[in-house]
């Protein structure tokens, strides 16, 4: 016969100081916010740390850090408490004599009381270690973050000092790069508002970008012409061994310079395709990617002198520095095969005259279509038939072709995947370091 009574254990607070934290004030302090202390000086002093646990990824760091080891993630339960429930109430099961060395299982197996107290044992055993490995990782975790966390705090300051001297001694190094580079911004959207206009440009306007283009790439050499950076420009290594820092200022200011350039040059195409319709903006358009191809070419062979002096540093050794600069010129050799590539394609693309994306659609044709581009709802100019049976004018859909390689209204797949077409006028932004 069994008997089983439970009772109800009322809640307790084992704190004596629960009564005086209890009749604290609910609102906390505005510098206080999920129980980290956002002082202005805690956040000072301890940025990162601070940062983490706002995030909820560390627990909150006490005022005194050394005192932070010594208290424990998970305090064992005391044995008053360790007997009560989740749910605070107790249950006690009473077994008769006849019961207590037998218990029939649920599967219908007869076990005794060795084996049952045994399995208990063991259940509650496997669940405790468990439970302690996981939180004892987690613990693991937590410690070595914050202590990844005060490493970095206490680096940060002098990494801060140390980017300012540098900042300061090469001041007027950093002072060119940022200007050419947001010039050379600027003249890249300039150039291409100006390419979209088409018939709409005007001579004066491109002559006075021309002229300040040209006025722009003079004041930086002229800047610059104690440092010797027009040897690179002719394919020829500097005269001495330049520093490193030195070496990325030559190749930035040339890099940029040169593409400046290159956009100069395409003002001076939109001067001539001034018309920009039909057959000329198809050949501006070629003629523009040719451009850029041939930019992307010299470019990459731009930085070769001065990496090639620079490698060829007979302190570190002949054999040394021989294998280094063979091994850079190696890996240089493989990316400047693929700009030939691209170059030799691009050309290629501008002595063919047919189009080959579709051909010239027959008065019938152009009749039977209804006389109206689906692009610019006007009538036909020039109306090109492409190979899906749409006709559309030629300088819609050579303007389309810049951007999509699909028909404007069935999406059929027209143009192949070929280059990347540069004819909006747009030049490459990334720089060439190596």
């Amino acid at each position: 016969m069994e008997t089983t009574t439970s009772s109800s254990v009322s809640d307790f607070d084992t704190n004596p100081n629960s009564n005086s934290n209890s009749s604290s004030s609910p609102h906390t302090s505005n510098s206080t916010a999920f129980g980290v202390n956002l002082s202005p000086l805690r956040v000072f002093r301890y940025p990162l740390s601070t940062f983490l646990e706002y995030s909820g990824l560390l627990r909150v760091r006490p005022e005194n850090p050394e005192t932070d080891l010594l208290l424990p993630d998970n305090p064992a339960p005391n044995s008053s408490e360790s007997t009560t429930s989740s749910n605070g109430e107790v249950s006690i099961r009473i077994i008769g004599s006849g019961e207590n060395d037998r218990v029939r299982t649920d599967d219908g197996s007869v076990m005794d009381g060795g084996e049952r107290e045994e399995e208990r044992g063991s259940n509650v055993e496997g669940s405790t270690s468990s439970g302690s490995g996981n939180n004892r990782d987690s613990s693991y975790q937590r410690y070595d973050i914050q202590q990844v966390a005060r490493w970095i705090e206490q680096f940060l300051p002098f990494s801060l000092l140390l980017l300012v001297v540098f900042i300061r001694q090469h001041l007027q190094g950093f002072f060119v790069v940022i200007w050419i580079t947001a010039f050379m911004f600027r003249s890249n959207d300039i150039l291409r508002k100006q390419t979209a206009l088409k018939g709409e440009r005007k001579i004066t306007v491109l002559l006075g970008y021309f002229l300040v283009f040209m006025l722009h790439i003079s004041g930086i050499y002229w800047w610059n012409h104690k440092d010797d950076i027009f040897y690179p420009l002719l394919m020829v290594p500097p005269k001495g061994i330049p520093p490193f820092w030195h070496a990325i200022f030559i190749i930035l200011v040339n890099d940029t310079m040169v593409r400046q350039a290159a956009m100069t040059f395409k003002l001076v195409l939109l001067m001539v395709y001034k018309n920009g319709r039909g057959h000329n903006f198809r050949r501006q358009g070629q003629l523009l990617t040719l451009v850029e191809y041939m930019l992307l070419l010299y470019r990459a062979l731009l930085p070769t002198p001065v990496w090639y002096r620079f490698f060829l540093n007979k302190d570190y050794g002949s054999l040394f520095s021989s294998l280094i600069t063979g091994l850079y010129l190696t890996f240089k050799l493989t990316s400047i095969v693929e700009k030939v590539r691209s170059f030799l394609t691009a050309l290629k693309a501008l002595s063919i005259k047919e189009i080959h994306y579709g051909s010239h659609a027959t008065p019938e044709q152009v009749n039977a279509a209804g006389d109206l581009c689906a692009i610019c709802q006007e009538k036909m100019n020039t109306p090109i038939l492409l190979c899906c049976k749409h006709i559309f004018c030629e300088d819609c859909v050579s303007e389309w072709f810049e951007r999509e390689r699909t028909c404007p209204l069935c999406r059929a797949l027209v143009r192949p995947a070929d280059l990347r077409s540069f004819g909006d006028g747009s030049t490459s932004l990334l720089f060439q370091l190596f």
